[in-house]
């Protein structure tokens, strides 16, 4: 195993011990997600075509899993979105190590498309973006879970995959632009907060 293996492993551990916590970015450090970002460019890097191999998801799931990401966190006038930010990179990397994101994003893509299927016929991916639209409003609130219990797995899914979304887009170097974020930068002088109009 060489010192390059055991870096990753170790990273993606530290990176999954927030299964339970949801958002990975409430118990893991922005440093460690920053590295997982660098070791998927890394990978694009060192393939002819730049791109991503999925670790964990298979084909149609990772599809399904980009439009998701995508429809959470599209782009803008402003700013690329999840796609642009690697947010499905990030997540498959994450989930390719820990077997609780396995169960709860693998299972909750097939559950996802289970319940368009009974509704639509076809798997999400393949519906009318109304009928899209329709089941993501279905498990995007709490509220359905609470009026409807056998709801209550899809809605922790897609509550699990929003965190991780927006956590996969706000750790790359394009959310970090979005936010505005310098880094750390030596200031000569503090100038203090500017004056408040009216005050």
């Amino acid at each position: 195993m060489t010192p390059d293996q055991v870096t990753r492993r170790a990273v993606l551990k530290s990176l999954s011990m927030s299964a339970v916590a949801g958002s990975v970015l409430r118990a893991i450090s922005l440093q460690a997600a920053e590295h997982a970002h660098h070791m998927i460019e890394a990978e694009k890097a060192g393939t002819p075509t730049g791109a991503y191999t999925p670790k964990f998801f298979d084909a149609h799931a990772y599809k399904t899993l980009q439009a998701l990401c995508e429809t959470i966190l599209p782009a803008d006038a402003d700013s690329g979105g999840a796609i642009e930010a690697g947010a499905p990179e990030f997540i498959d990397l994450l989930t390719s190590e820990n077997e609780i994101y396995q169960a709860k994003l693998g299972g909750g893509l097939k559950s996802l498309d289970a319940m368009c299927t009974t509704r639509y016929g076809k798997a999400w991916l393949e519906c009318a973006p109304q009928q899209q639209s329709q089941m993501l409003d279905l498990i995007a609130y709490r509220n359905n879970a609470a009026q409807d219990e056998s709801l209550t797995p899809a809605v922790e899914f897609f509550a699990q995959l929003r965190n991780m979304t927006a956590d996969g887009f706000f750790t790359s170097k394009i959310g970090i632009k979005y936010l505005g974020y310098k880094g750390n930068t030596y200031l000569p002088e503090f100038p203090g907060c500017p004056p408040v109009p009216g005050l």
